[in-house]
């Protein structure tokens, strides 16, 4: 029972005066839309919202019926893994329709991180952390401006490729409709620290780490039978969850990032494909550190050659691997529990051509990579078009 994608919703992300009961329900009813379905055709409903504190209700399986009111009998269930929560919930369902015990699936990822004073929101942020080892550091922007300097201190600074990684996603971000902030900010903005562009954290300015931002996004998961049906769908090719210490400390490598890499290696196994079959990443920089980290972690780049693949072009729009095509995180924004959805609904968009502005001139296998803390949660997905 091999899952397909065959509709799906996204807000745009940015700071909404919406509620999160509100962003779930908009999204949950067009991605049924779009599906062609009805709420009498759902066996399940899985939610991504990572909350732990961004809003005083809980319980957001049950959130969707309440927006809801005809999805309300559903059974349905929330699922959290801090930065991955999106994809936690997407996996969670495919696993279900893969297992024969449901035909029809839809997902829901949201957050609404913006009102939540800047104090509050960072300790929250830091949950997702090994907080007795690494709360140190203050923030999770400390915590991967440690990798930075760790990276700087065995291969060279990386400062100059990761504000091309920002300005790349910033300009990728314009065409994106849905993306937080659509400004072409350029390389040489993003690689000064000014009052526009201040140091947030060592090596990191802002333009260095992803927004707080709210939003929402849902995808319908469905059986094969379910999809053959469908005016399009998408056919999930491979996928695998991988995991790594919480403690970046108990790692023998951490800039590494050996959850990330077994994830990703297993997805394109399961997939029968190579890196080099992939026509687009839709990648998790959380921090431009993290996108580095991430080329050489999937083998795009050899250790401590990874500076060397993003200056090169290759990781840009018309290069050999388009990496974050919607404008990533970085410009589109990371509501957290809506972002692996987001990524994915992003990729399906591109490889059944409904992209828009966005659209590459040909896609054939996407590559989708998500993950929650500092590569400790590593989702990795292969999608293709059915047609």
């Amino acid at each position: 029972m091999t899952p397909h994608l065959t509709g799906w919703a996204h807000t745009p992300f940015g700071i909404s005066e919406t509620d999160i009961e509100d962003l779930i329900a908009r999204v949950s009813r067009d991605a049924l839309a779009d599906a062609g379905l009805e709420a009498a055709d759902v066996d399940l409903i899985s939610v991504g919202v990572y909350n732990n504190g961004f809003s005083r209700q809980g319980f957001e399986g049950a959130l969707v019926g309440a927006g809801v009111p005809e999805l309300a009998t559903v059974p349905a269930q929330r699922v959290e893994n801090a930065c991955a929560t999106g994809s936690a919930a997407l996996y969670a369902a495919m696993d279900r329709i893969e297992s024969g015990r449901a035909r029809v699936a839809l997902v829901v990822g949201a957050e609404k991180m913006s009102g939540t004073p800047s104090d509050v929101l960072n300790d929250i942020l830091l949950t997702a952390c090994h907080r007795n080892s690494e709360a140190v550091h203050g923030s999770f922007a400390g915590i991967f401006a440690e990798l930075a300097d760790q990276y700087a201190e065995r291969y060279g600074d990386p400062h100059e490729a990761m504000a091309t990684i920002a300005a790349k996603n910033h300009r990728n971000g314009v065409a994106n409709p849905l993306a937080h902030l659509r400004r072409d900010l350029g390389v040489d903005f993003c690689s000064t620290a000014s009052e526009r562009n201040p140091v947030v954290a060592g090596r990191l300015l802002r333009t260095d780490c992803s927004m707080v931002s709210d939003g929402a996004a849902a995808i319908v998961v469905t059986s094969a039978d379910v999809a053959a049906g469908a005016r399009r769908a998408v056919v999930v090719r491979g996928r695998a969850h991988a995991g790594d210490h919480l403690a970046i400390a108990s790692r023998p490598d951490p800039l590494a990032f050996s959850g990330a890499a077994t994830a990703f290696r297993d997805a394109l196994e399961e997939a029968g494909a190579s890196a080099a079959d992939l026509d687009l990443l839709e990648t998790h920089d959380c921090f431009t550190i993290a996108e580095l980290l991430q080329m050489e972690a999937f083998g795009f780049a050899e250790p401590g050659k990874g500076a060397e693949l993003v200056l090169s072009g290759a990781t840009q729009r018309n290069g050999r691997i388009p990496v974050n095509v919607s404008g990533g995180l970085k410009a589109k924004g990371h509501p957290l529990g809506a972002t692996g959805v987001s990524q994915h609904v992003m990729a399906a968009m591109q490889v059944v051509g409904e992209a828009g502005d966005l659209q590459l001139p040909r896609v054939g296998l996407a590559g989708v990579f998500n993950m929650g803390g500092a590569a400790v949660a590593n989702y990795a997905t292969v999608l293709e078009a059915t047609r």
